[in-house]
């Protein structure tokens, strides 16, 4: 027997609780996801690497993750960080109150210990059928990233390796040794 989806709507999602959760919907099912101190911080250095970068040259807007992006009615993902370049905003003065229209030009999914291979393939498949150009899977456990123009992996860099923005983020670069620096507070 097969179990009905709830359609949910927008101010159903922005209803729940804020308990902590991350909630994505993914084929009309929520899908929750506490992420820990690591997988927060290396988001934060991303954004905030994207947002020194792209702010300055105009290029666009970076989001963090309690951003809901609206890809179908039963779709509604939060990547960890994500870039809207300036096209899709031109005519904007003012960002969207709720969840963004579409996809973004760029999203950045941090691994946490309970991410599967198979759910992270599936965003990746929906958010590059919606119109995402760029992607990168960033795994603190392995020290490395993935980056992806498709639902397939294009190249996996390493912790001496360097994150470009491409053509999504012109003259972007970031160090993945940046991310996976030692902590010293002495």
């Amino acid at each position: 027997m097969e179990t009905a989806v709830k359609s949910w709507t927008d101010a159903e999602l922005m209803a729940l609780p804020k308990d902590g959760y991350k909630r994505e919907l993914l084929q009309g099912e929520i899908i929750m996801s506490p992420a820990g101190s690591e997988h927060g911080h290396i988001s934060f250095l991303i954004a905030a690497a994207i947002d020194r970068h792209a702010t300055p040259l105009g290029l666009g807007v970076v989001f963090d993750s309690s951003t809901g992006f609206r890809l179908t009615p039963d779709d509604l993902l939060s990547p960890d960080v994500a870039f809207v370049a300036k096209a899709p905003l031109s005519g904007m003065k003012r960002l969207p109150r709720g969840f963004f229209p579409g996809a973004p030009d760029l999203v950045v999914e941090v691994l946490s210990p309970s991410d599967t291979p198979a759910r992270t393939h599936q965003k990746l498949t929906l958010y590059f059928v919606q119109g995402v150009h760029l992607a990168w899977v960033i795994n603190p456990s392995e020290r490395n990233a993935l980056v992806y123009r498709t639902p397939e992996p294009e190249r996996l860099l390493r912790v001496t390796d360097i994150l470009e923005g491409e053509d999504v983020l012109p003259g972007f670069r970031l160090p993945l040794a940046d991310l996976f620096a030692e902590l010293s507070f002495e």
